[in-house]
């Protein structure tokens, strides 16, 4: 008896404290494309780090993993995936999408809990709006280098789900390297 009170109270405990941290994650195209280091991630626009404004909305970056750490401006709480919340835990910013059309980019914007932030993702495959669930969050078959020519970067975009752009829109989630 006494036996399975104790463990009963340890798996609560775990269970418990497995649920209160998030774990900050990285999502990366699963396919490496012409990356030169460890694939693209969705990574805020323009500049790195705590600098990063999140008003410059989402782009495919170079994955910072390799270092060792996740970047801020590619972190993701990947206990908000269940709930269709692509969240961004250091800026406190939700991805978003303003249309559903073909081209539109990927934004960020205060979390407001509305249908243009709720999105498909179970931290593999394709990321959809949930209100379009044929569109996904696709990386650019063209790239530019950023401040060196290791750091490659990708224009993302919503466009129509199809196998034949299956490279640019398979994502997968992962803590580091």
């Amino acid at each position: 008896m006494t036996k399975t009170i104790f463990s009963t109270i340890a798996a609560i405990s775990v269970m418990t404290a497995g649920s209160a941290f998030a774990e900050d994650v990285e999502i990366y195209l699963t396919d490496m494309l012409d990356n030169v280091q460890s694939g693209y991630c969705l990574d805020i626009a323009r500049a790195q780090g705590d600098a990063a404004d999140p008003a410059d909305g989402l782009q495919g970056h170079t994955c910072y993993s390799p270092a060792g750490t996740l970047g801020v401006d590619q972190a993701f709480d990947s206990e908000q995936f269940a709930d269709g919340i692509l969240y961004m835990t250091k800026f406190d910013v939700c991805t978003e999408v303003n249309s559903t059309e073909a081209g539109t980019s990927i934004e960020l914007a205060d979390c407001d809990g509305s249908d243009a932030q709720s999105f498909v993702f179970s931290g593999e495959g394709t990321i959809t709006p949930a209100s379009a669930t044929g569109m996904c969050l696709t990386m650019a078959e063209d790239t530019r280098t950023g401040r060196s020519d290791a750091n490659q970067i990708k224009v993302l975009s919503l466009e129509e789900c199809s196998d034949d752009l299956a490279a640019y829109q398979t994502w997968s989630a992962r803590s580091g390297l």
